[in-house]
């Protein structure tokens, strides 16, 4: 998997509106790393095919890959703590929360940049984070924070929110455009500043989950069979959630609400190698990114010079693979 990766990640940096060969790519992907003689790697290769790569496809193709498999990754600890294999990260709000801060900034006509953060960038971080912390505080309130109240509450706080963006989009008609297009999701707008923050938070995240692999699969048990086995069932839960939240909040914070990959790619995966998540984890990490490059270079390469959403792109290949696995379990059930 990790060596199909690096093979899909020079593939996409080569294809666009101007074609680089695949041996160039490769060549200025590998002259970053040390320990190489950059000099001689980069012998021969014209300056615009340099800036191309590195400068402009590179960062998105790096960013698409950690926002799909941090998706991926969390979709596998959403699923563990709901004891659910159609358990989805988006239940908990999050989504709704950056989109609600994405499109105050647009709706209000707020655009700056300092830094390379962007405003839209920082609302939607923001939206995202705070939409975790009422979740938190209204599962709290209601439940003691149980598996049952975080999900009510999230659906709660992300149906407030949906409806809040529609009244929004309704207000503002000359923003309606430029809100609904970021909500279907894009990478067009990468940044090196991006694929840094990204992977800061996507390293973070999976050494939590990596840490927390034996209690979660413990968890799938139930909560008392979980206890009376040594788990700190109240901990474990705090810190995945919180851990997923952040992860969801930032890929989402960067490039829009993107469907599907977050149910599918772990549904896949958990048919190949079984439900270990310390197993289930790292593999969906890398079968998201693959899945999410590839759906970015059909986006940007499918209906030149125009960008198609690569929201739109994971909801058509993954709908109907979704609606497949759900009747192939019927049938699984039906025989058993």
């Amino acid at each position: 998997m990790t060596i199909l990766l690096v093979i899909v990640v020079i593939w996409a940096a080569a294809v666009g509106s101007v074609s680089v060969p695949l041996t160039q790519s490769a060549r200025i992907v590998a002259s970053r790393f040390p320990f190489v003689n950059k000099e001689e790697l980069l012998e021969g290769i014209p300056k615009a095919n340099k800036l191309i790569i590195w400068n402009i496809r590179l960062p998105r193709v790096l960013l698409s890959g950690m926002v799909g498999g941090g998706l991926a990754a969390a979709g596998v600890v959403m699923q563990a703590l709901f004891r659910n294999p159609l358990a989805d990260p988006q239940v908990l709000g999050i989504s709704s929360g950056a989109a609600f801060g994405a499109a105050v900034a647009m709706a209000l006509g707020i655009t700056f940049t300092v830094s390379g953060v962007s405003s839209i960038w920082l609302f939607a971080f923001t939206g995202a984070m705070l939409t975790m912390l009422l979740v938190f505080r209204v599962a709290r309130i209601a439940t003691s924070r149980s598996v049952t109240g975080i999900l009510l509450a999230g659906i709660a706080c992300s149906s407030m929110l949906t409806a809040a963006i529609t009244l929004l989009m309704m207000w503002n008609r000359e923003k309606l455009e430029q809100i609904y297009l970021w909500m279907l999701g894009s990478f067009s707008s990468a940044t090196w500043l991006k694929v840094g923050f990204i992977a800061v938070v996507l390293v973070t995240a999976v050494l939590c989950f990596t840490v927390l692999g034996r209690d979660l699969d413990l968890l799938s048990f139930g909560d008392q069979e979980a206890q009376s086995m040594g788990v700190s069932v109240r901990r474990t839960r705090t810190i995945a959630v919180v851990a997923t939240s952040l992860l969801v909040a930032a890929s989402v914070s960067v490039s829009g609400i993107i469907g599907f990959v977050s149910l599918i790619i772990p549904h896949i995966f958990r048919i190949l190698t079984g439900p270990k998540s310390r197993r289930l984890i790292p593999l969906s990490l890398l079968g998201g990114a693959i899945f999410m490059i590839l759906c970015d270079m059909i986006s940007r390469t499918a209906a030149p010079p125009s960008e198609i959403a690569v929201g739109a792109i994971t909801q058509v290949t993954g709908a109907p693979f979704f609606l497949y696995l759900l009747w192939k379990e019927r049938r699984k059930g039906e025989r058993e």
